[in-house]
């Protein structure tokens, strides 16, 4: 798994997903990423103190099984790779595996009849940060070639197999043209399976499959194939050479378990003090509240939702809608700066309510360069707390129009970000 990707999973919960390329953007733009990464770290704080799973692993009927006390439930998977921890703890597993033992075992799980160039490994032992075994290869048959690899690691205490969202893929708003599915086995292991591309804003290109198991100790197996050779390495759209289900039994074979027993032990909850003191905006409130707004005799869809953050598709029959609300606290130092309109592009009005709230109001393109317009009312109230509506008329903002313009007038949108129940329940 690429390093990009691994951010992509750690970031995909606080962001909509990064833009391959931006027109030039506006002060807007600035603030709304520092306020995202904010998010981001307190979420990361919050998991690092939020428990510490004891690890085991145990091969049954072929299949890696992981075991703890925890149990484990499937949610919302990977954008391309875990959230794992940045140390390597003190305290290490006794066991070790090297990066030429990697690339044998990947070596040994392919089909037989092609050939191999270009292997490369990493083993637990090595020094630096996070370290993880990994292999990686070039996979090659008359029919074509394939880039393949495949990652072992654990995620922090407290992150889950689906820390990207509810049903195990990742949300429609961001990442438009995957297809992929979760099934949970019992036990509590979490297979997740995508078809997408290297650049997954774009339905084009080179194909990227990936299989993610999950564990529910915490152990996390990543394999991903690029079809045409190595990671944009081609642009022809080229079949991968390797079935979904072939690389999802290479990802559950029993022969992975030297690498899960050399996986450095877990960090424990160490940040605790540091989270304690952290307000967060509960995304099962966030979604009641969203609701409650949206006109009647419409559906919905596509629900995103995690603390501080929801999102969803609202469809009221001329064409589907995305519609986000951010909310946090404490946001007075980060935006009173950035609540007026110089330098924001599109359509700006920004003014003061009589009880010193910040009002902006920005209609515009969509940042990511597509033909989307996206509309945002984004309120700062004296005491800090803050909450940004944002709708496109589209499914995402990198996909096709779905309908002339947003579903919602930015009235409506101020209605709903004036509402004090996204504070108060």
């Amino acid at each position: 798994m690429s390093r990009d990707e691994d951010l992509e999973r750690r970031l995909v919960r606080a962001m909509t997903g990064a833009a391959e390329t931006f027109p030039p953007h506006s002060p807007d733009l600035v603030r709304r990423s520092v306020v995202r990464g904010r998010r981001m770290r307190l979420v990361r704080a919050a998991q690092v103190a939020a428990a510490t799973a004891a690890f085991a692993v145990v091969a049954a009927g072929g299949t890696l099984l992981g075991t703890d006390a925890l149990g484990g439930t499937p949610g919302r998977s990977t954008a391309g790779g875990p959230a794992h921890s940045t140390v390597r703890s003190p305290s290490r597993a006794p066991a070790s595996i090297s990066g030429a033992e990697m690339v044998r075992t990947l070596k040994s799980l392919l089909p037989p009849g092609g050939t191999v160039s270009g292997a490369s490994g990493r083993g637990s032992a090595e020094d630096g940060p996070a370290v993880w075994p990994t292999a990686q290869l070039t996979y090659s048959t008359a029919n074509g070639s394939s880039g393949i690899d495949i990652s072992v690691a654990r995620l922090d205490p407290g992150t889950t197999a689906g820390q990207g969202g509810g049903d195990g893929c990742l949300p429609v708003e961001v990442r438009p043209y995957d297809k992929c599915a979760t099934r949970e086995f019992p036990g509590g292991t979490v297979l997740t399976t995508t078809e997408s591309f290297t650049y997954p804003g774009s339905d084009t290109g080179q194909k990227r499959w990936y299989v993610v198991l999950t564990t529910p100790a915490g152990a996390q197996l990543t394999v991903q194939e690029f079809g045409g050779g190595g990671e944009k390495g081609s642009a022809d759209g080229a079949e991968p050479l390797l079935t979904i289900a072939q690389l999802t039994s290479i990802v559950r074979s029993p022969a992975w378990n030297k690498a899960i027993a050399a996986l450095p032990a877990s960090r424990g909850a160490a940040s605790a003090g540091t989270s304690a003191a952290v307000q967060r905006v509960p995304g099962a409130r966030m979604t009641r509240v969203l609701r409650s707004h949206l006109p009647r005799g419409g559906t919905t869809s596509d629900l995103n939702a995690s603390d501080d953050l929801v999102q969803l598709v609202y469809d009221d029959g001329r064409g589907r809608n995305m519609v986000q609300v951010d909310a946090q606290y404490g946001m007075t130092e980060l935006l009173a700066r950035d609540m007026g309109c110089a330098g924001v592009a599109g359509a700006c009005e920004a003014t003061t309510l009589a009880d010193g709230t910040k009002v902006k109001k920005v209609r515009g393109r969509s940042e990511k360069g597509g033909p989307a317009t996206v509309w945002l009312v984004d309120t700062l109230r004296p005491d800090g707390r803050r909450v940004a509506v944002r709708e496109v008329n589209s499914y995402a903002e990198s996909t096709p129009v779905t309908r002339p313009r947003p579903a919602l007038g930015t009235d409506e949108l101020l209605a709903i970000a004036l509402d004090k129940r996204f504070f108060t329940g």
